[in-house]
């Protein structure tokens, strides 16, 4: 029964006395909220939606039920992620807990050798943990079964759907037993896994900590409109403001190196993860992050779901991202596990309809500031050429304007 007196504590949960130990061991004293309501009903073997915003601790929330089942029985598990350096941590994570019950795990991603996946694989793993492309590639080779497969985790399986894993995560679930749990976690909750929720889950138990695309409370937000050419100088004055870790996002991977070369210019310790960079590089700089050797890390929205570091400072989008949903799994970087956490966001003053999608998502107007070395820059206002708009009037060679749809756009 669960100890109302003492809601925060792990007894009660319904883990074994085994694995209380070895989690009172590793100094996890106080369950997280996605933790404290998702962990009771994973136990007890219910198909789970959970939907909490990143640095929530989902990873113990399945892991923990998962790793307990294994021990119990002959179960065997699979888990789903979006990147290689999610993968990575989620692997660092469950085997911490479950080395003491020799627990065995075989990591299956991309931009590794196959052979010591191959390997792993014959080894008998009790959970595979992998992205969805090198699954399928094993699946296609025959060095990979589902037999016995009785749990499935899809973790952040939004951000799997937005990098078109969506085919894969298909012929997935359709060849995983039908009879197993499935447990889905994600931060935000679009129609496209609500389908795979209705397909694929029976009675699914729904956790949610925070709204579907909730920003974290603790993160303070702000917002500065500057132009183009200036953002690398107004990076240079933030980054001598601020004293801690910083991770910056870039939208494109040419655009990560670039902006990584020149905060070294500026003389600060600096490394980058995106697409174009092999595992042993993006592992080095991951690992080189959190322990201080780089101090600021630019990366990619494909590339950041693995980082889980702890003590980001500042979280900075030096490019909005493509989808206001990636705005919220950035400025999960910091302030994690309850910690105050700080995110500045550039935008172009072109960015109005961008910013305003982003606040519209997140359900909160994002303070714009001003910094008193750079001109006042404001959002440019768009006025739409009524549909019934004439271009007679201006002579035969007046042409309507080629963007806009059927009108177009002109600064007021």
């Amino acid at each position: 029964m669960h100890n109302r007196n003492n809601p925060a504590s792990f007894y009660g949960l319904g883990i074994a006395p085994r694995l209380l130990e070895i989690i009172a061991r590793l100094k996890f004293t106080t369950p997280t909220p996605i933790q404290e309501r998702a962990i009771p009903a994973a136990i007890e073997g219910k198909d789970l939606i959970g939907i909490a915003q990143t640095g929530t601790g989902k990873t113990l929330a399945f892991g923990i039920p998962m790793i307990q089942r294994i021990a119990q029985t002959k179960a065997k598990g699979l888990i789903l992620l979006p990147t290689r350096e999610l993968a990575l941590q989620v692997d660092e994570a469950l085997r911490k807990i479950g080395h003491a019950l020799g627990l065995k795990t075989a990591v299956l991603i991309g931009g590794a050798a196959m052979r010591p996946q191959i390997d792993a694989l014959r080894r008998q793993p009790h959970i595979i943990i992998g992205t969805p492309g090198r699954i399928i590639d094993h699946m296609e080779q025959k060095t990979l079964s589902f037999e016995g497969i009785s749990i499935l985790v899809l973790d952040e399986a939004d951000r799997m759907l937005d990098m078109g894993f969506a085919p894969q995560i298909r012929i997935i679930l359709n060849k995983v037993p039908k009879n197993r749990q499935t447990m889905l976690f994600s931060a935000t909750m679009p129609d496209d896994i609500v389908r795979i929720a209705t397909q694929h889950m029976k009675l699914p138990f729904r956790v949610e900590i925070a709204r579907s695309g909730t920003a974290p409370e603790q993160v303070e937000q702000e917002l500065f409109i500057v132009k183009k050419e200036d953002k690398i100088k107004l990076l240079a004055k933030l980054l001598a403001e601020y004293r801690g870790a910083v991770l910056i996002f870039s939208r494109t991977k040419y655009g990560a190196q670039k902006i990584c070369y020149a905060i070294r210019n500026m003389g600060h310790r600096a490394a980058e993860i995106h697409s174009n960079r092999s595992l042993g590089q993006r592992r080095e700089a991951l690992e080189g992050f959190k322990s201080g050797r780089y101090r600021v890390l630019v990366a990619t929205d494909i590339a950041s779901r693995g980082i889980d570091v702890v003590g980001i400072e500042l979280v900075l989008n030096y490019d909005l991202p493509e989808n206001p949903e990636d705005y919220v799994h950035r400025i999960g970087r910091t302030g994690r596990a309850g910690a105050p956490g700080k995110a500045i966001s550039f935008a172009t003053p072109d960015q109005k309809s961008a910013v305003r999608d982003i606040e519209k998502l997140i359900r909160t107007a994002i303070a714009i500031s001003r910094h008193p070395e750079f001109s006042e820059e404001k959002f440019i206002e768009y006025k739409i050429i009524p549909r019934h708009f004439s271009h007679k009037r201006f002579g035969r060679g007046f042409s309507r304007p080629s963007y806009g749809g059927r009108g177009g756009f002109f600064r007021k």
